[in-house]
């Protein structure tokens, strides 16, 4: 080993040991809550209300006040036009921020309309991706909804065009307004909230300037976009959105083509995965949440209480950090994403994060390893239906799939050369039961989806940092209808949607850093109908949702909403935290929003 190599590897061990005494003191002092941990009290009691009523996380704020950038105020969205806005940053703020943050807030008229998308758009990047509550024609929801825009800090540097995309049709039949307004909160750097380590720069894959989604139809169509790069490139992540749509809406229902006529089912298979590609080598997954919309299945589920992320979907962060190296030699590299089993369609939009080298114009490295790219995504596929003498169908279809990976590579840095190395395990399993009969059509869908992987950096043989993450996608649907003598029926549903998410950061063998997030709404109520197919009631509706969150730094946040009837009849704050109340530190990620990187913890 050379001298200068030798005193590089010194010079960091000597740095890490310095950052773990800080971290040490950081960790005690956040768990005595004197880092800027804020109680969250509950406001009025929701308990009778009819309205949106949740029980997910704020963002949680730095101390100081932030200063406010209004994108638009009081719009009315009554048709597909775009809605475009101009952006300046804040003015006495700075140009580097300790945390920044959209708020938003939606409301519909009373009367009839569709669940809609809706998308927040600044210089072709996606500020905000969700859908909107249903109205009914003696309710007229109004929602409130934030994100953590800390990481795009960069983005928001610049001035730049924007747009609010959230396309409805108003007429005689569909009489629901909807109207929203959305603001950006800068809270300025200080000494106890320092400037976040954001990455540096933030690039859209979609085509658009100002933003908007591209469709996947086909598991071949792509949203991609060719990029030249600068040239000192350490770093690199892609946040990612898949959101189903139009015949793919409820793909967590679907069956392989073999069996669609046979179970009277859509067809297409229920497998989805988004695939990423670097110049067309696999380079990462992002598993695709099954998201239900508030009018999916049965609409009186989601009323008051809508399921996991409806109105706010969290994006999946990619570390695509092994591949730094390659993609600062300065020509364009084209960095793709596509879903597997996509079926008519996909809406999807990515965005790539990266940082820089301070102190170097020019990086070189490569891919050294990538098992990835020998491991299609293909499940596989077995059934247990059988036919009896009548004609009726019992059994079951199950689709499965399970990869290992290993994606490694290096950069040759200022800081010497950083290997990256990417291992993930990424799971699916669904079984789907039918009993289908003259009077009975039963469908039964357990869905599993996980990913599980560590992200090491090492300079040398020094490791430098690891990042562990694990995410759990439980999906159970019950649909149950019955037809009786006369034509009329009733359909009979129970929902059960769950998200957990593991963190660590992890260095020379400890826990720097450990967080656990919790979500799920359990829900059920049953539809009756007529000859006619048309709806003429509902009954026994009711739902509960809890929302946890921990973390190694003393946050605790646990709130429980449960509904009957269309109304909140049980609402509870901070149960099991300490003191009964929820509490979480400035610089946590309740919600589950991906991040890469703290300044407060010196990653």
């Amino acid at each position: 080993m050379s001298q200068n190599k030798l005193s590089r590897q010194v010079r960091t061990l000597a740095g890490l040991s310095c950052m773990l005494g800080l971290l040490g003191l950081l960790g005690l002092l956040g768990l005595l809550g004197l880092l800027g941990g804020a109680a969250h009290a509950a406001d009025a009691s929701p308990i009778g209300s009819n309205n949106v009523t949740v029980a997910d996380p704020s963002v949680p704020r730095p101390p100081g006040k932030p200063c406010v950038v209004q994108l638009f105020s009081n719009d009315s969205f009554v048709d597909f036009s775009n809605h475009p806005y101009s952006y300046a940053p804040p003015s006495g703020c700075g140009t580097h921020w300790a945390k920044v943050v959209l708020e938003a807030d939606f409301s519909v008229t009373a009367g009839r309309q569709f669940d809609r998308t809706a998308s927040l758009w600044l210089g072709g990047v996606n500020l905000y991706f969700g859908t909107t509550e249903e109205p009914s024609a003696a309710v007229a929801p109004s929602w409130h909804v934030e994100r953590d825009l800390t990481d795009y800090s960069a983005l928001l540097r610049q001035p730049g065009q924007g747009q609010a995309i959230l396309g409805n049709v108003v007429n005689s039949t569909y009489t629901g307004v909807i109207q929203g307004s959305a603001k950006l909160l800068f809270y300025p750097a200080s000494i106890i909230a320092p400037a976040a380590a954001a990455p540096d720069a933030v690039y859209p894959l979609g085509a658009d300037p100002v933003g908007s989604t591209v469709s996947l139809n086909t598991s071949s169509d792509t949203l991609s976009k060719s990029l030249s790069l600068p040239r000192n490139v350490e770093r690199a992540y892609l946040d990612v959105f898949t959101q189903s749509q139009n015949a793919d809406e409820f793909w967590y229902t679907c069956v392989p083509n073999q069996y669609a006529s046979q179970v009277n089912e859509c067809g297409g298979g229920n497998f989805r995965e988004a695939e990423i590609s670097i110049d067309g080598q696999p380079a990462g997954v992002a598993p695709v949440y099954p998201w239900i919309y508030t009018g999916g299945i049965d609409p009186y589920l989601w009323r008051p209480t809508p399921g996991v992320q409806t109105l706010n979907f969290m994006p999946y962060r990619v570390d695509l950090s092994p591949f730094a190296g390659a993609l600062s030699d300065g020509a364009p590299h084209t960095v793709a994403v596509s879903v597997a089993g996509a079926n008519n369609y996909f809406s999807a939009t990515a965005a790539l994060l990266v940082y820089l080298d301070p102190h170097s114009r020019q990086v070189r490295g490569a891919v050294t390893r990538n098992t990835l790219a020998a491991q299609p995504a293909t499940p596989t596929i077995t059934d247990t239906l059988s036919t009896d003498g009548s004609g009726s169908i019992g059994g079951g279809i199950t689709t499965k799939l399970s990869r290992h990976f290993v994606v490694e590579g290096y950069t040759d840095t200022s800081r010497g050369r950083v290997t990256t190395t990417v291992e993930q395990t990424v799971g699916f399993a669904d079984t789907q039961s039918f009993t289908i009969n003259d009077t009975t059509y039963r469908q039964v869908s357990d869905q599993l989806t996980t990913a599980e992987g560590v992200s090491r950096s090492r300079i040398g043989l020094v490791p430098v940092g690891e990042s562990r993450q694990q995410f759990v996608y439980p999906l159970h649907l019950d649909i149950d209808q019955v037809t009786a003598a006369d034509g009329s029926s009733s359909m009979a549903t129970t929902a059960h949607q769950g998200y957990r998410q593991h963190s660590e950061r992890r260095l020379l063998g400890l826990t720097l850093y450990a967080a656990d997030v919790s979500n799920t709404v359990d829900s059920a109520d049953t539809l009756a109908f007529d000859p006619s197919g048309a709806v003429t009631g509902h009954s026994g509706q009711h739902s509960t949702q809890s929302f946890s969150f921990r973390d190694s730094l003393g946050s605790c946040y646990r709130t429980d909403v449960a509904t009957q009837a269309g109304l909140v009849s049980a609402y509870a704050d901070g149960q099991a935290c300490p003191g009964g109340a929820n509490r979480v530190q400035w610089m946590s990620h309740p919600d589950g929003s991906p991040y890469s990187g703290n300044s407060t913890f010196g990653w």
